[in-house]
């Protein structure tokens, strides 16, 4: 949110300051002290933050609806128990102060993964630089704003949710005054100031952010909170809203230029340059390769991303011709979006080649062991809007075969798989994400249907995660849609194996980057036992257990295809991708050798069956495109969900067949 664009005239903040001053202390002592978790919400008053924004909507005359609209884009009315979001912002209406966020914020490195996962051209990923404090944006410090408008002081906006209701309200307030509109109690007429709340420097952003509020205050919103207050938001179905009230915002038409995205979404062009770095080398360019999807090969992926950093950092090393790149980023303060490379060309986003060729990669601002960094709804609703589109040019169906998880991608080779990336990690909400997608996950067939999806309820589902900011320390109880899986049903059982993840013992740990024994929202895996209140299924090559009780299940039944070995297999060889025999490939273009992972699949196991494909290779390693090739075999293989990671069976080696039989 854009601090220079929230100025009010005296006249209102003298009459604001006023009326807050004498609420500040009042709010301070506020049952809200401290946002804590759902398992305390039953010492509060759960009424208690519905009446906040009654109170903060009557004294700084802002329609309620609008406060309430505003606030459920930015937060979805959690307080995150006063931790700053992915771009700084604070408590339920998400004030910024990066300044003072960017201070305790965690940065990390994209690590040692080869991002194009190409052994024929390995590439090594940059460290990001952190951005000093004097770079952040205006929009990232209306937190101070507030304050000023309101008479309440910095610390209390970050960490006392009823002063942060004040300080939003303050802030829409001064917004109204300042486009020269009157403090009016319809909610149709603070369009505008909803526009500027959103702190983007062109219109149409400010536009799309208040489109997503009125919607949310048309349909209606109703949700227990982070900290257990229950929270409803009446929808006004017949709302009408004037648009027209950004032209007096006075801000600049973002460049769409080449940007491939739906209408109903903000995107401008930010092109990842493709650059050759000397004419001794034709390998030495960057960051992506030219190509023609999806006229040469079928995109059949959406690989979710978190960027690991600001975006304007992010911003500045897709410019980088040395570093890496992906297709699109978003914005997580108002959900802003940018693409980088067409959707024809391969971006080197995904460490597996053969994923690179057929996916489109999307970052999102964000930090994987920042559990109360949120995601802001702006930026899942405008994600979801541009998958949506993506999904409809590519034919790429909206499941967790086709939509992926950067975590979900599988290691080309045994070699990679310990230095593939986690992200987005444990603490992305992939239910609430499909549900935005118009893809609703639920059950779909009864107890003998032979397959469960996993699906916890995100915000009651708390296992411990450790090492989010030291090794061995405790993460912050947060809900996670990831359930853990142990060697026995009880849960001081061992966890699963991963010999490829962890050699030396082959047990995973509880580390918020371990996804050795996690399997996450929407994934489905064959069903192998019950117990009790314990399921257990096929994962790894071995029988794993997860609690899933009926008073508060974490999976529902599903039913689909599975893969077994064929008859008279012990076992068979599990890929990381799906690469052509060697009889397909022609002449001048290195033969890529079979290479399978550490895994196997064991007679009498089964797997939850994806698309069938046959092997395919994109030969790319010049600058010039020309030489580019697209080698097909006839050798077909079967996706299948096998671990976290999605990998490849050879059909030649499986039987398939339906999970209910």
């Amino acid at each position: 949110m854009r601090g220079s664009a929230l100025e009010g005239d005296r006249s209102t903040r003298r009459r604001v300051t006023r009326a807050a001053a004498a609420t500040a202390t009042a709010a301070l002592l506020f049952p809200l002290v401290s946002a804590a978790p759902r398992a305390t919400a039953a010492r509060h008053d759960a009424g208690a933050l519905q009446r906040v924004f009654a109170d903060a909507a009557a004294t700084y005359h802002v329609p309620q609806s609008v406060l309430l609209g505003v606030s459920y884009l930015q937060s979805r009315w959690d307080a995150h128990r006063g931790a700053p979001s992915v771009s700084g912002g604070y408590g339920p209406m998400h004030l910024t102060d990066a300044r003072t966020a960017l201070a305790e914020a965690p940065h990390h490195s994209h690590g040692a993964e080869d991002p194009r996962g190409d052994d024929s051209r390995p590439l090594k990923a940059l460290r990001e630089d952190v951005p000093e404090p004097s770079e952040v944006p205006a929009r990232l410090r209306t937190l101070d704003r507030a304050s000023d408008l309101s008479g309440i002081d910095a610390r209390a906006l970050r960490e006392n949710p009823a002063a942060n209701v004040r300080g939003g309200a303050a802030l829409l307030a001064a917004a109204q005054k300042k486009l020269g509109l009157p403090l009016s109690s319809d909610p149709a007429q603070w369009y505008g100031a909803v526009a500027r709340y959103s702190g983007a420097d062109d219109a149409a952003t400010a536009s799309v952010y208040a489109d997503e509020v009125f919607d949310v205050i048309r349909t209606g919103e109703r949700r227990t909170t982070d900290s257990g207050q229950r929270i409803v938001l009446p929808a006004s179905p017949g709302l009408a809203t004037d648009s027209a009230q950004t032209r007096r915002l006075g801000l600049r038409s973002a460049d769409a230029g080449k940007a491939e995205c739906p209408q109903s979404v903000a995107c401008e062009w930010i092109p990842a340059p493709y650059e050759e770095f000397g004419d001794s080398d034709p390998k030495d360019y960057g960051n992506h390769d030219k190509a023609d999807r999806p006229r040469s090969q079928k995109i059949d992926y959406i690989i979710v991303h978190d960027t690991e950093g600001s975006w304007d950092t992010t911003i500045k090393l897709i410019k980088d011709p040395e570093y890496v790149s992906w297709q699109y980023t978003l914005r997580s303060s108002d959900g802003h979006i940018a693409q980088h490379v067409p959707g024809k060309d391969v971006a080197w986003h995904a460490g597996n080649w053969y994923v690179n060729a057929k996916s489109v990669g999307l970052e999102h601002e964000g930090f994987l062991t920042a559990p109360d960094a949120w995601y802001t709804e702006a930026m899942y609703r405008a994600s979801a809007r541009l998958v949506r589109y993506l999904a409809k040019r590519y034919d790429i169906p909206l499941d967790r075969r086709h939509i992926l998880g950067h975590d979900n991608v599988p290691g080309p080779t045994a070699t990679t798989v310990r230095g593939m990336h986690t992200d987005p990690g444990p603490y992305w909400d992939w239910a609430h994400y499909f549900q935005l997608l118009g893809a609703e996950l639920k059950a779909t067939a009864g107890a003998r249907g032979g397959l469960v999806t996993i699906l916890p309820e995100y915000a009651e589902h708390r296992p411990t995660y450790t090492n989010c900011e030291k090794a061995g320390q405790v993460c912050p109880s947060h809900g996670s849609g990831a359930v853990r899986l142990h060697t026995q049903p009880k849960s001081d059982a061992p966890l699963v194996e991963d010999i490829a993840l962890h050699p030396d013992d082959g047990h995973a740990t509880t580390g918020v980057n371990d996804t050795g024994a996690r399997a996450s929202t929407g994934q489905q895996y064959a069903v192998a036992g019950r117990k009790g209140s314990w399921t257990a299924i096929w994962y790894l090559g071995q029988k794993a257990w997860f609690h899933n009780p009926k008073s508060q299940p974490t999976a529902v039944d599903a039913k689909g295809l599975v893969a077994t070995p064929k008859a008279g297999r012990t076992d068979v060889p599990v890929y990381g991708r799906a690469y052509p025999e060697k009889a397909a490939y022609p002449e001048g273009v290195p033969v890529q050798l079979e290479s399978p992972l550490p895994y196997k699949l064991l007679s009498g196991q089964k797997y939850a069956v994806g698309p069938k494909t046959k092997g395919e290779y994109y030969w790319a390693v010049t600058f010039d495109p020309s030489g580019h090739k697209v080698i097909r075999g006839k050798q077909e293989f079967y996706q299948i969900q096998f671990g976290h990671r999605v990998a490849f069976v050879k059909a030649e080696d499986v039987t398939v067949s339906r999970s209910d039989t």
